[in-house]
């Protein structure tokens, strides 16, 4: 958004139509933080050499924004989870919540590296009509769904993650949906800018 429209004071709905909402939250400016720099490299080697807005955002916090760093870490490469599957479930999520910041983060780069195509990533906005879905993929969409929307996972559709999955997997899963639904929902409350 342009500093002129920024400073105009106008209600968020109007900044939209004049050129885009800005953050809620500043952004820091932390690799010119002495202070910061050894965080700051750990996070942009961990994030694909790039020092991310949430943790521009998280900054003003950093205990939050190495606890988040490392949590994240944790849930998207320790798990054991399959790496197409981990993609499916978090572009659904932001798709679900209308968090395009995660979607452009996601999409095309690290889906396709782990082997989720574009069509298959634009048929999650409404994967129940699609047939690019095998029946697991299904079972834990519709997990997804039942987590983000309802948050009460109805029986039957718990019922089908154990025929595709042990317990052990099944805890990663609800740990990951968990997990990306909390983070969406920090992404949405505070506005979060797109990567430029």
């Amino acid at each position: 958004m342009s500093p002129y429209i920024a400073g105009l004071g106008l209600d968020r709905g109007l900044q939209e139509v004049l050129g885009g909402v800005m953050a809620r939250v500043s952004l820091v400016d932390a690799e010119k933080d002495p202070e910061c720099s050894d965080f700051v490299e750990k996070l942009k080697a961990g994030r694909r050499g790039k020092l991310l807005n949430i943790y521009k955002l998280l900054l003003h916090n950093p205990p939050a924004a190495r606890g988040w760093f490392d949590y994240l870490n944790v849930v998207r490469w320790d798990l054991g989870l399959e790496g197409r599957l981990r993609e499916m479930v978090i572009i659904r999520i932001a798709y679900l919540n209308r968090v395009q910041y995660v979607i452009n983060q996601h999409v095309p780069e690290l889906a396709e590296a782990e082997g989720l195509s574009i069509s298959e990533c634009d048929a999650l906005k409404d994967w129940e009509k699609s047939d690019l879905f095998n029946e697991k993929d299904r079972n834990v969409l519709g997990y997804t769904d039942a987590m983000t929307k309802d948050i009460h996972v109805p029986d039957p559709i718990y019922d089908k993650m154990s025929v595709h999955f042990e317990e052990k997997a099944i805890i990663a899963l609800t740990v990951l949906i968990g997990t990306y639904n909390m983070h969406t929902r920090i992404f949405q409350a505070l506005d979060i800018d797109l990567e430029e």
